[in-house]
């Protein structure tokens, strides 16, 4: 897929052009981990990854996924780092394999601006970066260099704030001028609360109840909840049985403004999403003459 000049360049699941505040965009997960959190990791057998990760993206892209977002390090709690290497021995054969077969632009999940910068060579098109420009601030030049949308996810080690969203906010968006200064265009900015990411279960609640704050930075949001340790705890279910708790999480996100939601289930999460946006953003299905 050719890089675009901007997100707004990009056609996503059935070819639709990419109109933020038409309708909630679908991030499908696929973990090439073997130590995931959620327990879907494609695992450590490098020779079946490749078929592994193109039969889950085309399967997510035909449930209506608009993005694939690959992941070659955990970002679990406790996670042990990677050196980027390793990274990318999980990593490219996964997206080399996976360009040229699904029609839907690939994200790569990293921090690292090595990882990146072969990623983006290989045939990715955004770059996830959760820790938000803090761990590698080269990586901004990188995505500025190829023209790719970047996703700035606030992420903190340790869990204390002065005040939690006006904390969140000023960190996120020093990262957007940060990716500004380096080059990337302000259109291919998206910004991520980072639920999950060096904040307590409550805090998580909390985010997730005042998404509308973040309209103030100006950025498309995204928001990643699927199978999360908050929704474990308040349901008392282990990752794989929090389908209905991320669904509410979904909505909930939508109502509070999100523009893409980063999820495991996408099937399920795409009807989630469409029966919301026809609510909140009016969005109707083609054929649509009631």
């Amino acid at each position: 897929m050719p890089q675009p000049t901007n997100l707004t360049d990009l056609t996503v699941a059935n070819g639709e052009p990419l109109v933020w505040g038409r309708r909630t965009y679908v991030m499908g997960i696929i973990n090439l981990t073997p130590d995931s959190f959620s327990g879907d990791g494609l695992g450590p057998a490098l020779d079946s990854q490749a078929g592994a990760a193109v039969h889950l993206g085309l399967g997510f892209q035909q449930a209506g996924a608009d993005f694939l977002d690959l992941g070659a390090e955990s970002t679990r709690p406790g996670n042990r780092p990677i050196t980027a290497e390793t990274e990318l021995d999980r990593l490219l054969p996964a997206l080399k394999a996976l360009v040229g077969k699904v029609d839907i632009p690939i994200s790569v999940d990293t921090y690292k601006s090595q990882v990146a910068q072969a990623a983006l060579a290989a045939g990715a098109t955004l770059v996830n970066d959760v820790w938000g420009l803090k761990k590698d601030p080269r990586l901004a030049k990188v995505a500025a260099k190829a023209g790719a949308p970047l996703v700035l996810t606030h992420n903190q080690k340790g869990t204390r704030y002065g005040d939690l969203l006006a904390d969140i906010l000023t960190s996120l968006g020093s990262s957007a001028r940060a990716a500004l200064e380096a080059g990337v265009a302000q259109e291919n900015i998206i910004l991520d609360p980072g639920i999950g990411f060096g904040k307590t279960p409550d805090h998580n609640l909390e985010i997730l109840g005042r998404l509308k704050e973040f309209d103030a930075l100006g950025y498309p949001l995204l928001v990643g909840t699927s199978r999360k340790s908050t929704i474990g705890l308040v349901l008392n279910q282990p990752p794989d049985q929090r389908l209905e708790g991320t669904a509410a999480t979904v909505a909930l996100a939508i109502a509070g403004g999100a523009d893409i939601v980063r999820v495991h289930d996408v099937k399920e999460m795409v009807q989630v999403c469409r029966m919301t946006d026809a609510v909140i953003r009016g969005w109707r299905p083609p054929g649509w003459d009631r």
